[in-house]
């Protein structure tokens, strides 16, 4: 289907690829992963409209196949009185138009080869894609997102994650011989992830994904793409597959360099003696016995193990305040009786409290009134609101052109907090994955998690006791989603985030308001969790993943003491977890 060979590509600031080579055969569900940055929009781009780059290599797409395509952010469908099940039906029509008007036209008998070619081409776009089935299509397909009540709402009736899904339903139903999505599930609530991931198992034909979401990773594609520090790896299996893969990969090669460390260790040793003896002592023997061995020493230095995949850098984000421990308030913020509407109730009658070191989840369905709740708490002025006076709050939104003037530089945002030399603004940059040759980047030619990232270093550098944060991990990579949790779980102030990431609420949060029926109700972050698996999976799955999760943590933990051995039991271990999961 598709075949890329020595691909080579960057931006003059920026190498992207380096002679990456892939395939993707008729039917696979193929997932490309990678950290931010490291040009996975780019390369689906590339794909798309290759004449539109300049590159060395290959792009080869099978003759006569049509590419679909999905993007992050699809426009709102421009027609507000149209249903949702005519906006699907749209190229159907389409195409059935083409075919009556040929017909049309070869009752008039003239150029009939001509129109008979037409017509053969265009009926067979029609049957490729089902076109005779598919009204019935178009049911089974609403039907599986969980979306058969809203075939004759009108789409502008919809919720932006809504729409985002029927998008896919549309573009999935014609028949596409390859579909590239990009990002499909960001922004999406839980239940449309869970509908996005039942689309993407019932599709018959043959994906290309990039998402960083751990619940569509773990349970949809079936060959892993990883694009890092300009190479591509690929992998044909699943992700959960790919990830033990590397963790084994990762226990080897540490044991290995250590092994490799200590025999340089040894030569250089026996390196600093023979040059000792031989400024005392001129000989042609002891001469060559020194060149030999640093000979080898060079040989043992350069095979050093060494992976891009293995040993990717994780951003290290640090969030901290030295107010929570002035403050003397026993809560941090107080909602009461809260209420918020547009066209229709959002929200009513929603009161809660936060204390000053609690880290909470709103969690609800897309267009419900949260991010319009944390936006009215950062900028004040409602009386169902109230703030303790000595807490600073800091915000950071899943529109990142809220907070930061996308104009604007990384350098300029980074000034603005204070760092005054470029120096400086490295230093504090480098450890969130910012290089010295981004600093002078334009905010909007940022990728979206570069966003988010450059988001949480500004945050960072202020002393809030209070972090409102919207959709903090869209957009963010897997390794950068860890360390936000990590950083939430060591903070010693409050955390208010509205978020759909499952993981990122059942690893960091003390409990959930939970929005329903256009209120909110406090769920503990074990009983959501439990609220949301009991609609997917047995219990045992969720026992399960807990104890990997658990054993993946102990490994790390032995490697941190080179303990290689106890890793390598614990990796088989994890190894009998993943199958008794895949059952």
């Amino acid at each position: 289907m598709l075949k890329v060979t020595e691909l080579s590509y960057g931006f003059p600031q920026k190498d992207l690829y380096n002679k990456i080579s892939f395939t993707v055969e008729d039917g696979q569900h193929c997932v490309l992963i990678g950290t931010n940055g490291t040009g996975k929009s780019t390369l689906l781009q590339m794909l798309l409209e290759p004449q539109e780059y300049l590159y060395e290599g290959k792009i080869e797409i099978e003759p006569g196949s049509r590419i679909g395509y999905v993007s992050q952010f699809p426009g709102k469908n421009e027609n507000s009185d149209q249903t949702v099940f005519d906006y699907i039906s749209e190229p159907f029509v389409r195409q059935q138009e083409k075919i009556n008007q040929i017909c049309a036209e070869m009752e008039h008998g003239e150029n009939m080869d001509e129109l008979f070619e037409q017509y053969q081409t265009e009926w067979d776009v029609f049957n490729a894609m089902d076109g005779d089935h598919y009204e019935v299509n178009i049911k089974k397909q609403l039907k599986l997102a969980g979306l058969e009540k809203a075939a004759q709402l009108k789409t502008s009736e919809l919720s932006g994650g809504e729409y985002k899904l029927i998008s896919m339903i549309r573009e999935m139903l014609t028949g596409p011989a390859l579909l590239i999505m990009d990002e499909p599930d960001a922004f999406l609530d839980f239940e449309n992830v869970n509908a996005l991931r039942n689309l993407i198992n019932q599709h018959k034909g043959t994906l290309l994904v990039v998402t960083h979401n751990r619940y569509l990773l773990n349970h949809c594609f079936d060959k892993v793409l990883h694009l890092e520090n300009t190479e591509l790896q690929e992998f044909d299996g699943s992700y959960v597959d790919y990830h033990y893969l590397m963790l084994q990969t990762k226990i080897e090669q540490m044991e290995l360099a250590a092994s490799d460390l200590a025999e340089i260790e040894r030569n250089q040793k026996i390196v600093e003696r023979l040059r000792k003896q031989a400024t005392l002592i001129v000989s042609a023997a002891r001469g060559r016995a020194l060149h030999a061995r640093v000979s080898l020493l060079e040989r043992l230095q350069a095979r050093k193990t060494r992976s891009p995949f293995i040993e990717v850098p994780h951003p290290q984000i640090n969030l901290h305040t030295d107010l929570v421990e002035e403050e003397k308030e026993d809560v941090v913020l107080k909602v009461e009786d809260y209420s918020v509407s547009f066209d229709e109730q959002l929200l009513e009658h929603v009161s809660f409290e936060i204390g000053p070191k609690d880290k909470v989840a709103i969690v609800g369905s897309n267009g419900t009134g949260k991010t319009t709740l944390l936006r009215e708490i950062m900028h004040g002025g409602n009386d169902s609101i109230w703030i303790a006076p000595e807490a600073e709050v800091a915000y950071l939104s899943q529109m990142q052109g809220e907070t930061m003037d996308e104009s604007q530089t990384v350098l300029e945002i980074m000034d603005a907090t204070g760092l005054e030399t470029k120096k400086e603004v490295l230093e504090y940059l480098s450890p969130y994955g910012f290089a010295e040759d981004m600093l002078e980047q334009r905010i909007d030619s940022l990728s979206g998690g570069e966003k988010n990232l450059l988001q949480l270093a500004v945050l960072s550098r202020g002393n809030a006791s209070l972090l409102l944060l919207d959709e903090p991990t869209s957009h963010l990579d897997i390794y950068a989603q860890e360390s936000l949790e990590e950083a939430i779980l060591g903070y010693n102030g409050a955390v208010l985030m509205v978020s759909h990431d499952f993981y990122t609420i059942a690893n960091c949060v003390d409990y959930v308001l939970y929005v329903e029926d256009k209120t909110v109700r406090r769920v503990s972050a074990r009983k959501f969790r439990k609220m949301i698996y009991a609609d997917h999976f047995d219990k045992d799955y969720l026992e399960l993943e807990k104890k990997k999760k658990e054993t993946e943590v102990r490994i790390y933990q032995a490697l941190g003491k080179r303990d290689y051995e106890t890793a390598r039991t614990l990796s088989d271990q994890m190894g009998e977890l993943i199958a008794a999961m895949q059952k």
